[in-house]
């Protein structure tokens, strides 16, 4: 099979790169014009497989031009390319109107197939009780604006999705990773948040939603597999990936800081920073007319999304893909500094 994958020279886009071409998958590469990034395929996993080709393909997705012919041949796309970073504007071109490209020239080359990849920021979290189960039916944040831009860009990218996967000849399947960590990538931004020369350490106890970058790329290909497949169990369908036996906050940094110098840091309980946003949003809305803005960490809609106990599952992965994380959270952090 042919694989169109977009944001190939990512953190995540290399590793689904390899974990394609490891599995025998041809891929054509997408690379912005001008980047100075190239891509590469691994060895094969099986020694009586030879492993798929790589090919790039230099197009910009913020613009249609040269999109359709960049799709020629390809059987499926994995739709890995966002915007993380900017203001509204700046994202809202890099995610929705690179998709809104993307999907018309898959129609114009007659491209069909998409594993289309989102996120757990999509998720409701401010009124979501600790404790709670997230799956696949969680509720949608219904005031991302309240949050971030990513969440609002990433809420928009998903109705442009089931919309390419409501016609009768498409198939789609909404990939939706936890926090994806790995090389350059072990200390994030559910442990907290910097302020100023520290950082600042929000809660011990929460489970973290974690999945090694190569553990997830490798359910990003198996999604593919299986969505091609003679009535696809997995078309239409939406699914979370986190790893097996997630660690809580405190667990996962004592492992990463025994293989990286941590940043100076300063403990904050949950429930005191989580009271003392509160305050500070009552007091914005009250006062000032809501009009102050504040750091991300005072923010209530940002603060749950992030540190919130809650819990996670990964079963609609293991039933639907077949996928079984290949690396334990040991094996992953010492691969990620190997």
């Amino acid at each position: 099979m042919k694989l169109y994958i977009t944001g190939a020279t990512g953190f995540v886009g290399s590793a689904v790169v390899a974990a394609a071409t490891a599995r025998g998958h041809d891929v054509i590469a997408v690379v912005r014009p001008g980047s100075s990034a190239t891509v590469t395929a691994a060895s094969s996993d099986d020694p009586d497989q030879d492993a798929g080709a790589v090919t790039e393909a230099r197009v910009d997705l913020r613009s249609r031009r040269g999109l359709a012919d960049s799709l020629a041949g390809a059987d499926l796309v994995i739709h890995l390319a966002a915007a993380k970073e900017g203001d509204f504007y700046t994202q809202f071109a890099g995610t929705v109107v690179a998709t809104e490209n993307l999907l018309a020239s898959m129609a114009e080359a007659e491209v069909t197939n998409l594993v289309a990849i989102s996120t757990f920021s999509v998720y409701e979290y401010l009124k979501t009780k600790p404790g709670t189960l997230i799956t696949e039916d969680s509720p949608l944040d219904a005031t991302p604006a309240l949050r971030d831009e990513y969440a609002q860009t990433k809420l928009v990218q998903e109705e442009l999705y089931r919309e390419f996967g409501s016609s009768l000849t498409n198939r789609s399947v909404i990939i939706r990773p936890g926090m994806i960590y790995g090389r350059d990538n072990l200390w994030h931004a559910l442990l907290g948040a910097e302020l100023g020369p520290l950082f600042l350490r929000v809660g011990n106890s929460a489970t973290l939603p974690l999945t090694y970058v190569e553990n997830c790329a490798e359910a990003m290909v198996l999604a593919a597999e299986r969505l091609v497949e003679p009535d696809s169990a997995v078309n239409g369908e939406i699914i979370n990936i986190v790893d097996d036996n997630l660690p809580t906050q405190q667990d996962y940094a004592e492992l990463v800081s025994t293989v990286i110098d941590p940043p100076r840091s300063v403990s904050v309980p949950w429930p005191l920073l989580r009271t003392a946003a509160g305050l500070v949003k009552k007091t914005n809305q009250t006062v000032l007319g809501g009009r102050a803005k504040f750091p991300g960490i005072a923010v209530p809609d940002r603060l749950h999304a992030r540190f919130k106990p809650l819990r996670y599952t990964n079963k609609k992965a293991k039933d639907l893909l077949g996928w079984e994380p290949r690396y334990s959270l040991d094996e992953a952090v010492a691969r990620s500094v190997s």
